[in-house]
């Protein structure tokens, strides 16, 4: 019985295609007064320049980036908002997300001007203490989110929780 398993499974893999996980592809814009998408951090393997409002920013699966959007309109601003992004893997969900192809895990989704200030606040303190944003963690950024959501003081990366992730990482 154990054979037949087996060799099922190994038909099935010779049978589909070669998984080649698809990049991230995060879109960047700027136009003066009015729209400002930026990365605040993240290390795209490819930045691609569309035209002079419109850029793309490609990541490898599993990286992780953080993107801010800010909109005006005629009255002031409309919109702020900030995701911190981690490419999917193969076979692994993703939430589509406008803007970025195929989508991608969000980690924290923070909208409002003082939300996404706060969250802006906890990233200048990770990089205070010589921390790359992209190698935080990423249930901290659940962990901010949820405190976002609640209404309580967001929590702080300290140099111990960093070792602590790094540490869990190599026992993997």
């Amino acid at each position: 019985m154990q054979s037949n398993v087996q060799a099922v499974v190994q038909t099935v893999r010779a049978e589909l295609p070669a998984c080649r996980p698809a990049p991230m592809q995060v879109s960047l814009a700027f136009v003066e007064q009015r729209v400002n998408v930026w990365l605040r951090f993240g290390k795209p393997v490819r930045k691609t320049v569309l035209n002079r409002w419109r850029r793309v920013a490609v990541f490898e699966p599993g990286a992780v980036c953080c993107r801010v959007k800010w909109i005006a309109n005629d009255y002031g601003t409309a919109l702020w908002q900030l995701m911190v992004l981690q490419a999917p893997m193969p076979f692994d969900g993703a939430q589509r997300v406008a803007g970025v192809v195929p989508g991608a895990r969000i980690l924290l989704r923070a909208d409002g001007e003082l939300q996404v200030k706060a969250v802006l606040v906890v990233i200048d303190g990770i990089e205070a203490l010589g921390i790359d944003p992209c190698a935080v963690a990423v249930t901290f950024w659940g962990t901010v989110g949820n405190r976002l959501a609640a209404r309580q003081p967001l929590p702080e990366y300290t140099a111990e929780r960093h070792v602590a992730h790094i540490a869990r990482g190599a026992l993997q």
